[in-house]
């Protein structure tokens, strides 16, 4: 069984059910010196598991309600034996082993019951916790990060679709075994961090070895031949000070299906000027449909061409836990 931290004093309100903000990783190299710890960077869905001890409640960074989503994680209070808490993680989507995005994009946006029931078979999900915010009333987000890793270790019991996720203390070799098996990344986390909510703190690095990121979309255009009447490609964006900066138009990777799908999620937002600080300077420009850039969205790519456009972009799927205004360019 678990072990337990002492129960929290008396009057004292569990807020566990509330909404809060994930702490996120900057894009950065990897980190010199002793003092910091990495886990594997998961490719799926950021979530806040909150349990009362009896049922669980999922919510993606945005604060959306995801519970329903992923029934198969109904059984989660069992894992800190049935106590309250907030557990961060990510659901991951497994394709040949290995973590993938686009096979989760197969469970994401199911939203009824019979559709999920008959997914949950072809594309079972687990929930990867690696941090520790609340437990049994007690706030742990002021602890330092090495102290939550070994209460959560303590706590957490794994199941049928849950784990804790490992840490290791080589980063270099654990960014070849990424390499080696052509993962995302790594995130390295200062064993002193606090956990800061809502924040995008240096005290925690994501090292990516694979070139993909989130970008807003802020509008599309028509395509050729069998797309001449639908979309083509997505214009798409990220900010930098405040202001919406175009980084390209990305039309690999969408099949009919994801365009029938996302033409009826950009129907109410289609508005009549460039949402961009400045007009995208190429023909299709012209012709486009601009939309309130709401949407966030999955890309892999090469590289930036010329330091400013996307190259050799590939569109994964849609995000539907991220802000679309926390969208910050990552690679330069």
């Amino acid at each position: 069984m678990p072990r337990e931290p002492a129960p929290a004093p008396k009057g004292r309100a569990d807020p566990v059910f509330d909404v809060i903000v994930p702490m996120k990783a900057v894009p950065e190299i990897m980190p010199a010196g002793d003092g910091w710890a990495f886990e594997l960077k998961w490719d799926g869905m950021r979530i806040l598991a909150h349990t009362d001890g009896e049922k669980v409640v999922l919510r993606s960074s945005n604060g959306i309600d995801a519970t329903k989503r992923f029934p198969e994680l109904a059984d989660l209070p069992t894992a800190v034996g049935n106590r309250s808490a907030v557990l961060d993680g990510e659901i991951v989507a497994f394709a040949d082993g290995l973590p993938s995005f686009s096979v989760l994009q197969k469970r994401m946006h199911l939203t009824t019951k019979a559709d999920i029931e008959r997914a949950m078979v072809q594309v079972p999900v687990s929930f990867v916790i690696f941090d520790l915010l609340h437990f049994d009333g007690t706030d742990a987000t002021a602890v330092p990060y090495e102290q939550r890793r070994e209460l959560l270790e303590r706590l957490v019991e794994p199941g049928p679709t849950w784990r804790v996720t490992d840490v290791h203390d080589d980063g270099e070799a654990l960014l070849e075994m990424v390499r080696d098996n052509q993962l995302e990344g790594l995130v390295a986390k200062r064993l002193d961090s606090t956990y800061q909510p809502g924040r995008r703190a240096p005290q925690w690095r994501k090292v990516k070895v694979r070139l993909h990121q989130e970008f807003v979309v802020g509008g599309w255009s028509f395509g050729k031949k069998s797309r001449s009447s639908t979309i083509g490609s997505l214009f798409v964006g990220y900010y930098e000070d405040g202001r919406f900066r175009y980084a390209g138009r990305v039309g690999s990777g969408l099949s009919q299906a994801e365009i029938t799908r996302l033409l009826g999620i950009f129907a109410p937002l289609v508005r009549d000027d460039c949402p961009f600080a400045e007009l995208p300077d190429e023909p299709e420009a012209r012709t486009a449909t601009w939309l309130d850039p709401d949407v966030v969205v999955e890309v892999a790519f090469a590289d930036w061409s010329s330091g400013t456009r996307l190259r050799q972009p590939s569109y994964l799927g849609q995000r539907i836990d991220t802000d679309p205004t926390t969208i910050i360019r990552e690679h330069q």
